[in-house]
């Protein structure tokens, strides 16, 4: 890898480091591995404001089901530390309402959109794919499998390895071939590994991991649970470590499948640690809450991380921290543990990497 020297104004904003940050999913080129994740800003709109969403790589849009839906009951969300709950239940107006104006919305800003769509059974994904297919503003179509904020746990497909492969399959067969389907998991298994293949085996071009991973919190003043729906999808920095290690074990298990790491990412050094595991894309959801111009941060940090390790393309970072141990240290890991010796605190040659530090 050749050192970069120099920040500039390259590819973007003032202070972008010069490093090529395109991946690819599939043959689907993106100009920046940065998605806001779904559920998290709607269909983009509330983000328009902060920042040009023409420039992350593309937008995911909420999840979209095939008839309009009132969502659960009240209350809905509940903070927790590190993170929150949701149980918001799909709430949405229905595929037809979002062609009619949240697509529209998209082409005309020029966005890179990724439509998440839901459903109660297969026949009802495939009913979804129908309208799609047809729709030239998609980049993408993702294929939410996994929300275990629903009021029926039977729906959960992605816990399933049969019934995830069917809705993946049916999906597939009416996408045209060259618009991506990404499948998007569930943690909240024994076995990812198995789902993953099963999907990817279906016809996935790609994997998102992970979905919120189901949680509940009890009000201590109320006695009950501080829900409306008891149990809700837990997000937010806390299930970081879960998502990265769903996201090494896949990508070890199937080096080829491209990953979308979705899970607590609120800068670059946290997307850094998914790319190193195996991830050539990130999510960003969560953290647009607090700070919604997030996703454009994070593209940014995560450019400058990425320069300072070393890199001089963001696909040379994928999965690095899968190689042998025997190999040499890298520059920018030799100088941190010889600044380490400097300063009197006996750095061990031996001791493993931290994610931090990788490249």
């Amino acid at each position: 890898m050749t050192a970069v020297i120099g920040y500039g104004p390259v590819g973007g904003e003032p202070g972008e480091p010069r490093i090529d940050m395109k991946t690819w999913i599939g043959d689907w080129v993106l100009p920046s591995p940065v998605m806001t994740a779904s559920g998290c800003s709607a269909n983009g709109k509330e983000l328009d404001a902060f920042f040009d969403l023409t420039r992350i790589g593309a937008v995911v849009t909420k999840s979209v089901m095939l008839a309009p839906r009132s969502g659960r009951a009240t209350p809905r969300m509940a903070e927790t530390p590190s993170g929150m709950l949701n149980s918001i239940g799909l709430q949405g107006p229905g595929i037809e309402s979002f062609v009619e104006n949240d697509l529209p919305w998209l082409r005309e800003r020029g966005v890179r959109a990724v439509v998440s769509i839901a459903g109660g059974s297969v026949e009802e994904y495939g009913k979804l794919a129908q309208v799609l297919r047809y729709c030239e503003e998609i980049s993408a179509v993702e294929v939410n499998i996994s929300c275990p904020n629903v009021a029926d746990r039977g729906q959960v497909f992605a816990c399933d390895a049969k019934l995830a492969a069917d809705v993946v399959s049916n999906v597939r067969r009416i996408i045209p071939s060259e618009i991506p389907v990404i499948a998007k998991l569930s943690p909240d298994v024994t076995d990812i590994v198995g789902i993953a293949y099963s999907v990817v085996k279906a016809g996935a071009t790609a994997l998102s991991l992970i979905n919120t991973t189901l949680g509940m919190v009890i009000d201590t003043e109320t006695l009950r649970p501080a829900l409306a729906g008891v149990t809700g999808g837990l997000s937010g920095p806390a299930i970081r470590p879960i998502a990265v290690r769903c996201v090494w074990q896949v990508h070890e298990a199937l080096p080829d499948i491209p990953i979308i790491g979705i899970g607590g990412i609120g800068s670059g050094l946290d997307a850094l640690q998914f790319i190193l595991a195996g991830a050539s894309a990130v999510q960003v959801g969560t953290m647009t809450f607090n700070d919604p111009s997030a996703p454009q941060r994070v593209h940014i940090e995560l450019a400058r991380a990425l320069a300072e390790r070393g890199f001089g393309r963001f696909t040379d970072a994928i999965g690095y921290a899968h190689r042998p141990h025997e190999e040499p240290l890298s520059d920018f890991v030799a100088d941190a543990w010889a600044e380490d010796d400097r300063a009197g605190e006996g750095a061990d040659p031996a001791r493993p990497l931290s994610s931090g530090a990788a490249g």
